[in-house]
């Protein structure tokens, strides 16, 4: 649409005279619908439309796989779901793997289309739940695509699906950076996300990953309610001694988020009636609600109902001075890592080289500088 603070008689940002008619002469906006920043992606205003009565989208992430960020989505939506004056759905885009299904308990159920688009399966009267693994023939059937055609999915389960109202969607993203969490940072791009949740295991090895899911939130501008670490520790049902199975070497997610200023969640245990409880698809607190994980996930319910999103920063804003373009912010976290090493190796590399060569390195050596700059502001 026009910008609210257009000269009378605004052709809007879609037009192909925007920026060029008379009626643009000295609007702060000129620069920007010249260039075609102003112009509204349609696949993005669709989605707007379609999420009009939607109140909160939160996305649960994860840098790295297998640390439980299903379980945790699942559980958020049960848990969410309790409260019967909240109408909550779960999105799952998680294509090559979808979990959401058995974990609601819907595995056996199957996705209608009607005139107002595809209606999600119902989990519990105020609980509804969309994935492709409604659409599969077979439950080992894999699903073997390409970027573009995850990308057209995903477009339309954010633009087809009849969600009607709902105060919080919870949408299960797969791990890493990847095509998925693209398309809905570009197709988000006019809907506000409120937040998303970060999930993580105490090992450095999961941590690393993290690190580079919160480079990414940051550079597409979704904000962060939080990081979980799930897995955190055993607590024994027969003695209550705490073990923890995956050492925090470098001091886990608490330290990662003191380090970074993101707030902490909490910490989940490994508790074996949280995987009953997915793996039967059912409500973890409703099923045991004297289990050691119940207050941890207890307390993630009550911070997302809570949580004051008018103040969380990083939501998309038309920026007059940065045309956002998802695909470079993607490679920008990729790249970076890489050039790193580059010039590293490359350094070490004149150290034991003749004179005559570090001399000639020189100009080499300048470049590297503003390389690094580059670098250190990313």
């Amino acid at each position: 649409g026009r910008p609210s603070d257009a000269n009378e008689g605004c052709v809007g940002p879609e037009s192909s005279m925007a920026g060029k008619a008379a009626a643009c002469a000295g609007c702060p906006n000129q620069k920007n619908c010249a260039s075609g920043k102003g112009s509204v992606d349609p696949a993005a205003a669709e989605v707007a439309r379609s999420f009009g009565m939607v109140k909160h989208t939160i996305l649960v992430l994860s840098g790295k796989g297998g640390v439980g960020k299903s379980t945790v989505a699942s559980q958020l939506a049960w848990g969410l779901s309790a409260d019967t004056k909240l109408e909550v759905g779960v999105l799952d885009i998680d294509i090559c793997g979808p979990s959401m299904p058995r974990m609601m308990g819907v595995e056996d159920e199957e996705v209608h289309k009607s005139g107002s688009g595809w209606s999600p399966v119902m989990a519990d009267d105020n609980l509804a739940v969309m994935s492709v693994g409604f659409m599969l023939q077979k439950k080992t059937d894999a699903i073997i695509w390409r970027g573009p055609r995850k990308t057209g999915l995903i477009k339309q389960f954010l633009t087809d699906v009849d969600w009607g109202k709902l105060d919080f969607l919870v949408v299960d993203a797969p791990p890493g950076t990847s095509d998925e969490h693209i398309s809905l940072a570009k197709f988000l791009k006019k809907v506000k996300i409120d937040g998303a949740i970060i999930v993580t295991t105490p090992q450095e090895v999961a941590l690393l990953d993290v690190r580079k899911e919160i480079t990414f939130c940051h550079k597409t501008k979704i904000p962060i309610l939080g990081v979980v670490e799930n897995m955190s520790y055993f607590s024994c049902p027969n003695c209550n001694h705490l073990t923890k199975i995956f050492p925090p070497l470098t001091g886990g997610a608490k330290k990662l988020c003191a380090d970074t200023g993101i707030p902490y969640l909490g910490a989940i245990p490994m508790d074996s009636k949280l995987l009953d409880a997915c793996e039967n698809g059912e409500s973890f607190l409703a099923r045991y609600p004297k289990s050691p994980a119940v207050p941890a996930i207890t307390s993630l319910v009550t911070a997302v109902q809570a949580s004051d999103y008018s103040k969380l920063s990083g939501s998309f804003k038309e920026d007059d001075n940065e045309d956002m373009n998802i695909e470079e912010k993607k490679e920008d976290i990729m790249k970076s890592s890489k050039e790193v090493q580059a010039i590293l190796a490359y350094l070490e590399g004149l150290q034991s080289a003749p004179e005559k060569t570090r001399k000639a390195a020189a100009s080499d050596i300048k470049k590297i500088a503003k390389i690094c700059a580059v670098l250190q502001k990313k």
